[in-house]
């Protein structure tokens, strides 16, 4: 309670002032430094000053004009098919797009214009497969908009909007020099309320949403359903990102929204402005993320860089010499310190770069030439067959194996001709924890090759059981490895 501190500090001034006018001085050391447990500044006294919050009336009067509404009109569809406005992050998931709309055919999102003669930047989901869109300006001016171009992956999109004037533009900035804690605004049009300004901070960079290509900026500068598109503005006027998603539990603002830095938007204008679409380097590879088991298996310290799951046919990877289970930790000098970073940084890379991989391969960090060419990913589509009810022979960590016999083989469309395939696996087992399902191929133990179950068995006995196993699993059209901890 304050009141109630403050009457006992003051009565203790009292008590120890009468103290020390009937009583010699006697001075109480404090805690010698060697004693303490916590840190204290040496010099309060430069402690930096606390910056106050910014005013935004200037730079909302500024930009606002900029910023405009957008709408699509879909082609119709039956009541029976119809889902909600498409977007890269919906369904379910708690990361989530915000276009706005409904199931109807007309649907709200936020763009803003960034040049005089009408090119006008928003999010590639809010004008996914339009009949029609319509550019509304702040002062009430509707244009009818062509999409000139357009990237699922990053979720950008370029219209271009014709006008008989030149148009309020908003600047682009750089999103590399935003620090973290740094305010700055999100204009847009929430739940269609148009132009509305919201502000907070920077509360992150670089963050990876699962699907995407870009790099988030993390804010909390609150923002709903209708931004999808609109800017984020630092306190320069400058727009240092496009707000692409929200985190959310109930579909509204919980505080964390995500917008794509506006560097890597500036280094994919002149192709879709060109071309319609962004062109990507590829190295061809199926890359997962370490982890620390996967790391001790293969007798790494740490968990940095991509482990290499599979090499595809013909990519530039397989040219250059990389191999299964390398785990690439640098891309031309530039460290690699999470899987998600390489497709990012081959993808940003000019078509034809010749670059260096550096890999580390049983321990020998190794460097590999490799030519960037154009992306050929294709599509992966998991089969929807449930497995089959099947028992096989007993074994460690929760699953039940049986040889791969060619019949099999064909029935789960691979080209293995010897194999271990899993026929069960334990809810609640070490292979449960780690991913393993029913129907996955075992190809490899501990980097030994199986072709049978004794070979399978043999190869899981002589890795002991306290040590980690390190499997390599072939399921469905892609490899992954796995790491098994050992049973208690």
């Amino acid at each position: 309670m304050p009141y109630k501190f403050f009457r006992s500090a003051a009565i203790a001034g009292v008590v120890s002032l009468t103290l020390m006018a009937a009583a010699p001085t006697v001075i109480v050391a404090s805690e010698a430094p060697a004693e303490r447990i916590w840190t204290e500044l040496a010099d309060p006294g430069r402690v930096a000053k606390v910056q106050t919050m910014p005013d935004f009336v200037e730079l909302a009067a500024k930009l606002s004009p900029a910023v405009v509404n957008i709408s699509t009109e879909e082609p119709e569809r039956s009541a029976e098919g119809e889902e909600p406005l498409p977007g890269p992050r919906r369904k379910g998931k708690p990361l989530e797009d915000f276009g706005g709309g409904s199931n109807r055919s007309r649907s709200l999102g936020s763009g803003f214009i960034i040049s005089k003669d009408g090119y006008v930047l928003t999010n590639e989901h809010v004008v996914e497969n339009p009949g029609k869109v319509t550019v509304t300006t702040q002062d009430g001016r509707n244009y009818t908009a062509k999409v000139i171009g357009h990237d699922a992956k990053s979720d950008v999109a370029l219209l271009k909007i014709e006008a008989k004037r030149e148009l309020p533009v908003a600047p682009l900035g750089n999103s590399d020099g935003l620090r973290v804690g740094e305010w700055v605004m999100a204009i847009g049009n929430p739940f269609g309320f148009d132009h509305s300004v919201t502000v907070g901070i920077v509360s992150a960079k670089g963050r990876f949403i699962p699907g995407n290509f870009d790099d988030f900026i993390q804010t909390d500068a609150s923002i709903n359903p209708g931004n999808s598109g609109g800017p984020l503005i630092d306190q320069r006027g400058q727009v240092v990102g496009v707000n692409s998603a929200i985190y959310t539990e109930t579909g509204r603002s919980m505080g964390i929204g995500f917008a794509i830095p506006v560097n890597m938007v500036k280094e994919e204008l002149p192709q879709l402005k060109n071309s319609g679409k962004v062109t990507r380097g590829w190295l061809g590879v199926l890359i997962q993320r370490m982890t620390p088991e996967l790391a001790e298996s293969l007798g790494l310290e740490d968990t940095r860089g991509a482990l290499v799951a599979e090499v595809l046919k013909d990519g530039p990877a397989k040219l250059a010499g990389v191999k299964q289970g390398d785990v690439i930790v640098s891309f031309d000098n530039q460290p690699i310190n999470d899987s998600r970073e390489l497709p990012l940084v081959v993808g940003r890379t000019p078509l034809g770069h010749r670059g260096v991989l550096k890999v580390v391969r049983d321990k020998q960090t190794i460097e590999l030439p490799v030519t960037i060419t154009e992306s050929k990913e294709a599509q992966v589509i998991e089969a929807a067959n449930k497995p089959k009810p099947d028992i096989g022979a007993p074994s460690q960590f929760g699953l039940r194996v049986k040889d791969l016999s060619p019949d099999l083989a064909r029935e789960l469309g691979i080209e293995q001709k010897a194999g271990v395939v899993i026929s069960s696996v334990q809810p609640g087992s070490r292979a449960d924890q780690a991913g393993l399902r029913a129907r996955d191929v075992i190809l490899e133990v501990n980097r030994e090759t199986v072709k049978s179950v004794d070979s399978y068995q043999g190869a899981l006995k002589s890795g002991g059981k306290s040590k980690i196993v390190l499997l390599l699993v072939k399921r469905g059209d892609n490899t992954l490895y796995v790491a098994l901890k050992p049973e208690v």
